[in-house]
C-alpha cells in the first residue's frame, strides 16, 4: 500500500508537470531496471543507507532518441516508500562529464566510489534532494546522437523547469509543500542555475550555485578571453555538423587508473596514475578557467609535477572520470562558453531577487566567482569560498571536485550549504 501511493503520487506529479502526459504510464518499482527507452514512465527505487533511499524518474518528453527527462530523489523515508516530510528541498544540477549520481551520490554509481556524496548528507540533514540528468547523459536505443543538434541551453532551461514543476507536484502530494524550491548546481549545472534564476526563475526560491562564474569581473579579461575562443571552435565545429562532444578521455583516464594504475598512460608520458594526477592536479595546463585551475588538489614534488591527491582519494577521484557518460552536447558547450564571453544576449543577474548561496573552492573558480554575487538583486547573499592554504599555495588548495569528493568535504562544504538551505 505505501508503496503503491508514492507510485500514484509519482504519476500525479507527473501529468501535473507536463502538458501532454501519457495516457498510459508503466512504472517499475523497488530495484528493478528503469523501463526501455520507448516507455513513457518508469520509477526505480533503491537504498542508500539507513532510511535514505534514492528514487530515479524516467519521463519521455518526445518522440526523438534521448527525448527523456531522468530526474532524482534522495530522501529520508518514514515507511517504505513514503518520505519523510521536510520543508527544505533543492533541485542539483550536475556539471561536465558527470551525472547526477557520479557528481552527487558516487557511492551509488558505476564504478562504485567510497564517498557517501552531497545528496545523501543533505537528505540526512533533512533537505528533500532531487536532481536532473541533462539529455546528453542518456543517449537513445544504439546510441542514437541524432538529436544533439537540439541540446543547446534553451531546451535545458525548458528541462530545468520541467523538473522543477514535477518535483514541487510531488513534494505537494507526498509532502502537503508544493512551493518553490532552491535550485543549485555544480560547475556548468550552475551556470545553468544563474540562467534558469535571471530568466524564468518561477519556482525557485533561492539558488546555490557551486564553484562556477557566470559574469566575469573586468579584472578577468583573459578568462573572458579564453571563452571567447573557446566559444568560437565550438561554434565552428558545430556548424560544420557535429552535435556530440565525446567524453572518451576522462573514462579512459579513469578506468585504466583502477584497472592498471602502474601501466603506461596513452596519453601522457607517464604511468595511468600520474596521469590522472596530472590531469586532476594541474588541470589548468590543459582548461584554464582561472590561472591554476585544478579539479582535485594536489601533491606536488620539488619540481612542481603532481604525484598525488591530497583532499579526494585516488579511488573516488578515479571513478567520477569512469563513470563518465560517453556524451556530451557540442551545442551546450558553445553556448555555455558564449555567456561567459558576452556574446549571448542573456537575462541580466541583476534579474535574480531571491537569496542566493555560493559556494566556491579556492584552487578552482573559487574568488572568481564572487563578482558573478555581485551583479545580481538579492538582499540575501552569501559566499563560501573553501581555503585550506595561503594565496601564495593557491595552486595546492581545494579543487574543484574537492567540494563533492573530499574526505573531508562535508566538514568543509557541505555542512555550511545545509546550514543555510534549512534557514532558506
Amino acid at each position: 500500500m505505501p508503496r503503491t501511493g508514492y507510485v500514484v503520487a509519482a504519476l500525479f506529479a507527473c501529468s501535473s508537470a507536463f502538458a501532454a502526459p501519457p495516457s498510459t504510464p508503466t512504472t517499475k518499482t523497488e530495484t528493478q531496471s528503469l523501463a526501455a527507452v520507448g516507455t513513457p514512465f518508469a520509477v526505480q527505487r533503491e537504498q542508500v543507507s539507513g532510511d535514505i533511499y534514492h528514487y530515479t524518474f524516467d519521463i519521455r518528453v518526445g518522440s526523438a532518441p534521448n527525448a527523456r527527462l531522468r530526474i532524482h530523489r534522495v530522501v529520508r523515508e518514514r515507511a517504505p516508500g513514503l518520505p519523510r516530510p521536510s520543508s527544505h528541498a533543492i533541485l542539483l544540477l550536475h556539471g561536465d562529464f558527470a551525472t547526477f549520481v557520479t557528481n552527487f551520490l558516487p557511492g551509488k554509481g558505476t564504478p562504485a566510489s567510497s564517498a557517501p556524496g552531497l545528496a545523501p548528507y543533505l537528505a540526512a540533514a533533512g533537505v528533500d534532494t532531487w536532481g536532473l540528468d541533462r539529455r546528453w547523459t542518456l543517449p537513445g536505443t544504439n546510441d542514437d546522437v541524432s538529436d544533439f543538434g537540439d541540446m543547446g541551453v534553451d531546451q535545458e532551461l525548458g528541462d530545468v523547469a520541467a523538473a522543477l514543476a514535477f518535483a514541487r507536484a510531488t513534494r505537494l502530494v507526498t509532502d502537503g509543500d508544493g512551493g518553490r524550491i532552491t535550485l543549485g548546481g555544480f560547475s556548468h549545472g550552475a551556470e545553468l542555475t544563474y540562467a534558469y534564476a535571471a530568466g524564468d526563475g518561477r519556482h525557485v526560491s533561492a539558488i546555490a550555485p557551486i564553484d562556477i562564474y557566470y559574469d566575469l569581473a573586468p579584472a578577468d579579461a583573459a578568462l573572458r578571453d579564453f571563452a571567447c575562443a573557446n566559444a568560437a571552435t565550438e561554434s565552428a565545429a558545430l556548424a560544420a555538423g557535429q552535435t556530440d562532444q565525446k567524453n572518451q578521455f576522462f573514462i579512459d583516464l579513469g578506468v585504466a587508473d583502477r584497472q592498471d594504475p602502474d601501466g603506461d598512460s596513452q596519453y601522457f608520458p607517464t604511468s595511468n596514475r600520474g596521469a590522472l594526477f596530472w590531469f586532476l592536479g594541474l588541470t589548468y595546463q590543459f582548461a584554464p578557467y582561472t590561472p591554476l585551475y585544478h579539479l582535485a588538489a594536489p601533491v606536488l614534488d620539488s619540481a612542481g609535477n603532481a604525484v598525488g591527491l591530497s583532499a579526494t582519494s585516488e579511488d573516488a577521484a578515479s571513478a567520477w572520470l569512469a563513470g563518465a557518460p560517453p556524451h556530451s552536447s557540442m551545442r551546450e558547450q558553445a553556448e555555455l562558453d558564449a555567456i561567459w564571453c558576452g556574446q549571448t544576449p542573456r537575462a541580466p543577474l541583476a534579474n535574480i531577487r531571491v537569496p542566493l548561496y555560493y559556494l566556491g573552492a579556492a584552487g578552482a573558480f573559487g574568488a572568481h566567482g564572487l563578482y558573478s554575487t555581485t551583479q545580481v538583486s538579492s538582499t540575501d547573499v552569501t559566499t563560501h569560498v573553501v581555503q585550506r592554504l595561503g594565496d601564495a599555495r593557491q595552486g595546492e588548495d581545494v579543487g574543484h571536485g574537492d567540494l563533492l569528493y573530499g574526505k573531508d568535504a562535508d566538514k568543509l562544504a557541505w555542512k555550511g550549504l545545509a546550514g543555510w538551505l534549512l534557514r532558506h
